[in-house]
């Protein structure tokens, strides 16, 4: 099912989407308040049903926001970004994986548990 764990840090508040065995699926930006978090959640929560973008496929088609974007980074790793429908990033991956069937899976997962996940605190 998964979970959303809701934190304060040093700067701010930030969430992390857990998966079942606990490993970090999707992750947040540092937000200046907890209630622009929780909005953060909710934004993840609406945007979920995105499609997946490939954008390291040559000739992409462009998916409509929102959308989970796929893409490789400078060092070559494979990451997404979770973006809502006004083109805003809501999340990300947090780490680079070594193929894009891995980050598609990780996407995927977002896509399964991040509309029902409950919200705990860390």
């Amino acid at each position: 099912m998964g979970k959303f764990i809701f934190k304060q840090t040093p700067t701010g508040f930030k969430f992390d989407l857990k998966n079942d065995e606990g490993a970090t699926v999707a992750t947040s930006e540092v937000y200046s308040t907890e209630a622009a978090c929780k909005n953060g959640i909710e934004s993840v929560r609406k945007c979920s049903g995105g499609e997946i973008e490939n954008q390291t496929v040559e000739g992409y088609e462009t998916k409509k926001h929102p959308k989970f974007e796929v893409y490789a980074d400078k060092a070559g790793d494979f990451r997404y970004r979770l973006k809502a429908g006004n083109g805003q990033i809501v999340a990300t991956g947090g780490v680079g994986y070594k193929t894009v069937g891995e980050v598609v899976a990780v996407a995927e997962c977002v896509k399964a548990i991040a509309a029902d996940a409950p919200i705990e605190n860390a």
